[in-house]
């Protein structure tokens, strides 16, 4: 089992109050120390993704915006949720590094791996949009299929908030696999992932959105994985991707679900099976959301157990 992690993408967060502050990393590692976890985990530093690396999802002319805004050390990288800050796109490019490697882990070394401040999944294409610069999962995916000729990927996110960035850049691609279990946006940002939202075109009818009433906790979690492991059964991927946002947890200042760390790890673990029986057992997880440290440093770290244990076959 592999955790990339480090102070290069510790500093992947935002000043002056900012839920998505730079003290998330220390208080995910502090906890994996904490619970002996980390004894049974690889720690590798991540390294910088190349701008040829993080256009494989972003469009040159947004990639442009957000070194001139690094650079300038202000300004908006969209309507007004993601600040830039000195350094901000040299701190996004190694999220997208350590994303990469992570994935190199899964698939040439055949080791689960997880990465912390990562699951960007908001980023569009062209822009920047709820804390998240570049969108290192939908990197991740194209990288996949690219670099290691991947074809079916799977895409599952549990963060409180709809993956909206990944799910728009591949609404039309039957071959990318997409099931999201998030609070409905009727009631939170960004308002979408409506269960009609099953894909476009040649994709009709691949995607799966499951919107989670205020309140929700692990007893309707459990009950909506369900659909989401005969989704994936079916869909037979060769690849499986977890962004594994704590802000689903009860207690998280900016939502409204109430989820305990379980959910989590039951996520992880069904999603280790799944792997082992279709994917040939690569799966990378992704941290996402998660706005009270406590929280996010438990359920992470749960996440990381139950990746770094024997599949529960």
């Amino acid at each position: 089992m592999i955790v990339v992690a480090g102070p290069e993408i510790a500093a992947y967060g935002f000043p002056n109050g900012h839920p998505f502050g730079p003290d998330r990393h220390d208080a995910f590692v502090a906890e994996l120390e904490r619970s002996g976890v980390a004894a049974r985990v690889e720690r590798r530093r991540p390294r910088e993704a190349s701008r040829d690396e993080i256009e494989y999802f972003h469009t040159p002319e947004y990639v442009d915006l957000v070194i001139e805004l690094s650079e300038r050390g202000r300004g908006l990288l969209d309507m007004g949720d993601t600040p830039a800050y000195p350094g901000v796109y040299t701190a996004a490019a190694h999220v997208v590094g350590g994303t990469l490697d992570a994935l190199a882990a899964v698939i040439d070394e055949g080791r689960p791996a997880f990465i912390p401040i990562a699951g960007l999944h908001h980023a569009r294409r062209d822009g920047a949009a709820g804390f998240c610069v570049f969108n290192d999962c939908g990197v991740a995916i194209e990288a996949a299929r690219r670099i290691y000729g991947i074809r079916r990927v799977a895409y599952v996110d549990i963060d409180a908030h709809h993956g909206d960035g990944v799910f728009y850049g591949f609404e039309e691609d039957p071959d990318v696999l997409f099931a999201d279990v998030h609070e409905d946006g009727r009631f939170l940002y960004p308002g979408t992932g409506s269960r009609s939202e099953t894909g476009r075109g040649p994709a009709k009818g691949t995607k799966l959105n499951i919107p989670m009433p205020p309140g929700a906790g692990d007893d309707a979690f459990f009950e909506a994985w369900q659909e989401v492991e005969a989704y994936l059964d079916a869909a037979r991927p060769e690849l499986v991707l977890l962004q594994c946002g704590a802000d689903s947890l009860g207690g998280d200042p900016i939502t409204h679900l109430r989820y305990t760390e379980e959910a989590h790890a039951h996520a992880a673990r069904r999603l280790r099976v799944i792997a082992e029986r279709h994917a040939g057992g690569r799966v990378l997880a992704m941290g996402g959301g998660g706005y009270d440290r406590r929280n996010l440093a438990r359920a992470w770290t749960r996440v990381v157990d139950a990746l770094a244990g024997p599949p529960d076959v």
